[in-house]
């Protein structure tokens, strides 16, 4: 896609639509929801975003060590773990609050036992060092705890991904193989507690990874066997497409998504491999450019993550309540999800603007400063007079 020092558009463009699609899934009444990948595949957004970040962390682990030194980057992904961690504990902090906000207006939805609101009154300290201890993760902030472990690991799988990416992708696979008896191992009040097994994702991450610093060559994609793999990924995913159309009849079980099986993994790869056809074609490319609102959200990951869980816990317990008035058939009337739908886009992209706007002017700031500082003057050197020269000049 890019060179290995510079930022990926189509990453960046991905990203952001991935986040606009987690706001909109996690608004019952979501009218877009209906159209996103979940109804059609066996995976989800889940899978994209957590792939995109392996990419992503890969990109900025090879740039940074080759612009400054390897010890800069394993630092700097010390640091991002710690801030993931950080935007974690405030994501909770935001999840409980909601909570309470529903509780006090009585809305009448499960949402409010999902922000553990009802279980902080019980025992509001207790609750407080799970969540710290990430015993219990509040809803939508359960995915942030795998997003710091992965942040951790950077510094060690992306030079083994590197330099052997035979044996970091079959480790991986042997992880992921591993990940159910492994899970009890991770801190949790109960088995549910990380809705996302990192044992599991990890396979996600990792083929990340592998995706940026092992590129497909372009004498691959201009192959016969591309073709051939094209063919055959546009027919899994037909299929899969008909199946959840048609012939689904309930919901896959929740472990199933907790622990990455099978059957997403091979519905995310059909899909990833047509999608990767289409960024070497050069067609990914040209849309972004021309979506560059999307692109920002998608730069600006973090933040607008944060941002989309709240927006859309506020618009999904707002239709709630709406239905319960009687101002409409929730959650069958369209038109107050689509203006759901709206507001939680319109959001989004509005504060991925103002916050690469704010960081952009703290930016410009910060080099004037730098400009304005005037230059050291060099230090001279003072060396002792010797003795015998002392005295030739008192003579």
């Amino acid at each position: 896609m890019t060179s290995p020092t510079t930022r990926s558009l189509e990453v960046d463009f991905f990203r952001g639509i991935v986040l606009l699609i987690i706001a909109v899934d996690h608004i019952t009444g979501s009218v877009l929801s209906r159209f996103t990948l979940h109804q059609y595949a066996f995976c989800d957004s889940a899978e994209v975003f957590v792939f995109l970040g392996g990419y992503a962390s890969a990109a900025a682990f090879t740039a940074l060590a080759t612009r400054r030194s390897d010890s800069a980057a394993r630092r700097r992904f010390f640091k991002r773990s710690w801030e993931i961690y950080r935007a974690y504990l405030f994501t909770a902090f935001l999840m409980l609050i909601g909570g309470a906000l529903l509780m006090a207006l009585k809305v009448d939805t499960p949402m409010v036992q999902y922000t553990e609101w009802p279980n902080f009154l019980e025992r509001p300290f207790g609750l407080a060092v799970d969540i710290a201890m990430l015993r219990q993760q509040p809803y939508l902030s359960a995915v942030l705890p795998m997003y710091s472990v992965f942040a951790l690991a950077v510094p060690v799988i992306v030079p083994l991904a590197q330099k052997k990416p035979v044996v970091a992708m079959f480790g991986s696979l042997l992880v992921w193989l591993a990940a159910m008896p492994l899970l009890r191992f991770l801190p949790g009040t109960y088995g549910e507690a990380w809705s996302f097994n990192p044992f599991a994702w990890q396979l996600m991450f990792m083929t990340g990874v592998l995706a940026r610093v092992q590129p497909i060559s372009g004498e691959f994609h201009a192959g016969r066997i591309a073709r051939w793999l094209t063919a055959g990924a546009i027919g899994v995913a037909l299929t899969f497409a008909f199946y959840k159309l048609f012939l689904e009849t309930q919901a896959p079980p929740g472990y199933m998504k907790q622990n990455l099986a099978t059957l997403r993994i091979v519905s995310f790869a059909a899909i990833a491999w047509v999608v990767a056809r289409g960024v070497h074609a050069g067609w990914v490319g040209k849309l972004a450019r021309k979506l560059p609102g999307i692109v920002t959200i998608g730069q600006q990951g973090l933040v607008c993550f944060i941002a989309g869980t709240c927006v859309s816990l506020v618009l999904d317990s707002a239709l709630r309540a709406m239905g319960v008035l009687g101002l409409g058939r929730y959650p069958s009337h369209w038109i107050l999800g689509l203006i759901a739908d709206g507001i939680a886009i319109v959001s989004l992209l509005w504060l991925a603007r103002f916050w690469a706007n704010r960081k952009a002017t703290k930016a410009a700031r910060a080099q004037g400063v730098e400009r304005q500082t005037p230059p050291r003057l060099p230090v001279i050197e003072r060396r002792p007079v010797p003795v015998h020269a002392a005295s030739r000049r008192e003579r």
